[in-house]
C-alpha cells in the first residue's frame, strides 16, 4: 500500500478570552446607547459559548436566545438576519426545523482576516436593535461585519 503525504490536520483561528469580553463590553454600551437591556453572548470558531452577560432586567428567554444566535452565526458564517430569506427557499426550509438555528437579527460572525473566529448573539431588544448593537460591537473592536 503506498503512503500519500496528505495533510491530516488543520489549524482554525478562534477568538480570544480578551477579545470575547471585550465584544461583551462593546455590546453591552451600544445596547445600552440604544435604550434596551439586553443578553449577550459571544462563541468561538465551533460556536461554543466563550463569553456572557445578561442584564439585570433582561428577560430570562434572552439567554438561550443569544447564545442560539451567537451559534448560528459561528456555524455558517451568516448573519443570523439573513436566514429569513434563506429559509423561506424550498430546498433549505427543512434547515428553519434545526433546534439552535435562529433566523432574526443579533447574531453576527466574528470575522478576522477574512476568517471566521466566532459568534456574537444580542438578545432583548427587536430584532433590528439587537443587529445593531452586535454590528456595533465588531466594528468597535475592529472586526469585519458581514452583511
Amino acid at each position: 500500500m503506498q503512503t500519500t503525504n496528505i495533510n491530516k490536520s488543520f489549524t482554525a483561528a478562534s477568538i480570544t478570552r480578551d477579545a470575547a469580553h471585550a465584544l461583551i463590553t462593546a455590546a453591552s454600551a451600544a445596547a445600552r446607547d440604544i435604550g434596551i437591556d439586553v443578553t449577550i453572548a459571544v462563541t468561538d470558531n465551533a460556536g461554543h459559548l466563550k463569553a456572557f452577560e445578561r442584564a439585570d432586567s433582561a428577560a430570562f428567554l434572552t439567554v438561550d436566545v443569544a447564545i442560539d444566535k451567537a451559534w448560528t452565526a459561528a456555524s455558517f458564517g451568516l448573519p443570523t438576519n439573513t436566514w429569513t430569506a434563506i429559509i423561506s427557499n424550498d430546498v433549505v426550509a427543512q434547515l428553519a426545523h434545526r433546534p439552535r438555528l435562529v433566523a432574526v437579527g443579533g447574531g453576527c460572525p466574528i470575522i478576522e482576516n477574512g476568517k471566521i473566529i466566532g459568534g456574537i448573539g444580542i438578545s432583548g431588544g427587536n430584532a433590528l436593535q439587537d443587529q445593531q448593537a452586535a454590528e456595533i460591537a465588531l466594528i468597535v473592536l475592529g472586526f469585519e461585519v458581514k452583511a
